[in-house]
Order: structure tokens, then C-alpha cells, then sequence
């Protein structure tokens, strides 16, 4: 182990004396330990605050002060930045909800939600999938700004199938809306159509032709996660993968999706016959946006995650202490 040389003048070989040495660990602990501000402390020794100022640098220098941080419980930074460093990514949240008995969607929308008041910018255009259950319950956790801290919030997938798909995804868009004082854009059309023919002549609809063009202009689009097995909102939305597709998609290998664009366990594209159904942003177009910022946990999740970090997809991650630990500990 190598000790620090306290006697030593730094960046010379000058000998400090003890008088000096006595009088940095002085300043440090009135400092550290005792809480003095360095005006107080100036003048019950009778010296200058730059000079104070100086040998509290000095004491941190020679080891004499050393700063260690202590996580307090629940908080995982040290994985955040493991998982940003292994998968290329911009940010991590991790959240611990192992008291959820299964159910990730509650702690996961509590951390979403903190990061969205925390990083949201005046002027963001922000994209936001419909078919999400914990975004939903992220936004529902969101405080109203008192600025306007988005210009508008945009659907990026389309929301008309049962009549509660359409519920669900207006609420969406809509309460995002209203806390960040944006402005809501919808997709006036299905998610999922019944083919291939019917999904090229939408494309070229006035009304969702002009919503796509500013797909182009997203700062930031939030999602979820999708694995190969639809969720219940899915199933009851009527825009859910059928099980002729999901037989499809099983055989070319697809393990998860994003904006139901499917990929397989490294990430890549799955060129399906239900992919030519779907309205929504291209795939080219959504990768294009610079933050990419997906909401997904749990068990059911895990195999859709890593494929959607193997491959890209996105950027910022918020799930859940098992996801993360799991994550690290198996090969990339």
C-alpha cells in the first residue's frame, strides 16, 4: 500500500514542516467536523479566508481530507453507471421494488416519473407510445409545471382500436399535455391495421401524413417494452398482436418490441409480415431521436430488455433492481 508523503510540499520535494501540517489538519476538522464556515474559521485563528481556503484544498491534496459517499438505501447509483457504461447508454434509473410482490408498474412509475420532472427542457418534443401501463401511471405521478417546459407531446403509434384503446391512449397524450403545457398530437388512425393495403393507403392520409412529418422534430420519445406475449392492456385494446402473428414473429425469432416494431434477442429488426400493419413511427425515424427513454421491469421483461439495449433501440433505461443486477451479471 502506498502512503501519502504528508511531509512533502505538493508537487515538490520541499519538507513541510509539522507546524504546518498541525495547522491544516486544524483547519480541516473545524471545517469537516465542526461545521465552521471559513469566515469563522479565518478569524478565530487570525488568518485570512484565502488563505483558509487554500489549506482546506491543500488538506484534501495530502489525503488528509478524504471523501467517500455513503448510497443511502434505495438508492443504486453505482449499478446506474455500471449498466451505462456496458450498454452504451446516456442514463440509468434503477428502483428497488421487491416489496411490489411481482408488481414492478408502481415503483417504476414513481422513478419515472421524478426523471421526467427532473429532465424535461423548455422547447422538447416529446414522442410517447400508447400502449404503455406504466407510462400511464408515470405521468399520472407527474406534478404540473408552472412554465411550459415541452412544445408539444406527440403520439408516435397510432390509438384508435376498441373504444377503450382510444381512452386509454387520449388520456395519455392528454395528461402529458397538460403538465408540461405542451401541445397534443394525435395519430388519427389505428395502431394496427388489417393489411398491408389498408396501412399504405393511411400513409398517405392529409391528416397522418402532417403528424408524421414532425416525427421528425422529437427531442426525446418515451416508451415501454413490449415482450413476444402481449400485455393485458394490449389484449383488451383491440390492437393486439393476434395469435397467427404471434406464431409468425415466435419463428423468426422475436423476443420483444418497441412501437410493436419487433426484434430478435440481439436487437435487430425482425422483418414480419405484421410489421407492414402497424401505423406508426418508422423505425429509421425513432432511432434518429436523440433521447430515447424506455420504461420497463420485471421477469416477464427481461429477454425484450436486453434485446432492446443489445440493439439500440434506447438509450435511457428506468427498471427495476433485479432487471439491472441480472443485466450486469449475465454477458452482454
Amino acid at each position: 500500500m502506498v502512503v501519502p508523503d504528508l511531509g512533502r510540499a505538493h508537487g515538490s520535494g520541499r519538507m513541510v514542516t509539522a507546524d504546518h501540517l498541525r495547522l491544516l489538519a486544524r483547519v480541516a476538522r473545524m471545517y469537516h467536523e465542526q461545521g465552521m464556515r471559513q469566515p469563522e474559521i479565518a478569524a478565530a485563528l487570525s488568518i485570512s479566508q484565502p488563505r483558509v481556503s487554500r489549506l482546506l484544498k491543500e488538506a484534501i491534496t495530502r489525503g488528509i481530507v478524504r471523501t467517500v459517499v455513503v448510497l443511502p438505501d434505495g438508492v443504486h447509483t453505482e449499478l446506474e453507471e455500471d449498466l451505462q457504461r456496458r450498454y452504451s447508454m446516456r442514463d440509468a434509473v434503477v428502483v428497488d421494488a421487491g416489496g411490489a410482490q411481482g408488481d414492478v408498474i408502481p415503483a417504476l412509475a414513481a422513478a419515472a416519473a421524478a426523471y421526467f420532472d427532473a429532465t424535461f427542457k423548455g422547447g422538447d418534443v416529446i414522442g410517447i407510445s400508447s400502449w404503455s401501463e406504466t407510462l400511464l401511471a408515470a405521468v399520472d405521478r407527474m406534478h404540473p409545471k408552472n412554465t411550459q417546459v415541452a412544445d408539444r407531446v406527440m403520439q408516435v403509434v397510432g390509438g384508435v382500436g376498441s373504444p377503450e384503446a382510444q381512452v386509454h391512449a387520449t388520456r395519455l397524450i392528454s395528461r402529458l399535455s397538460d403538465v408540461t403545457r405542451a401541445r397534443p398530437v394525435f395519430v388519427p388512425s389505428a395502431g394496427v391495421v388489417g393489411t398491408p393495403l389498408v396501412r399504405d393507403a393511411l400513409l398517405q392520409d392529409r391528416a397522418v401524413v402532417e403528424v408524421m412529418a414532425q416525427w421528425d422534430e422529437l427531442t426525446v420519445v418515451l416508451v415501454g417494452i413490449g415482450s413476444l406475449e402481449p400485455s393485458p392492456l394490449l389484449l383488451r385494446s383491440g390492437n393486439a398482436v393476434g395469435h397467427t402473428d404471434q406464431e409468425e414473429l415466435r419463428s423468426l425469432g422475436a423476443v420483444g418490441d418497441v412501437c410493436l416494431h419487433f426484434f430478435d434477442a440481439e436487437g435487430n429488426v425482425v422483418d414480419s409480415a405484421f410489421d407492414r400493419r402497424v401505423v406508426g413511427i418508422n423505425v429509421e425515424t425513432f432511432r434518429a431521436v436523440e433521447r430515447r427513454v424506455a420504461v420497463a421491469g420485471g421477469r416477464r421483461k427481461y429477454s425484450a430488455i436486453k434485446a432492446a439495449l443489445r440493439g439500440g433501440w434506447v438509450n435511457v433505461l428506468i427498471t427495476d433492481l433485479e432487471v439491472a443486477q441480472r443485466l450486469l451479471a449475465e454477458p452482454t
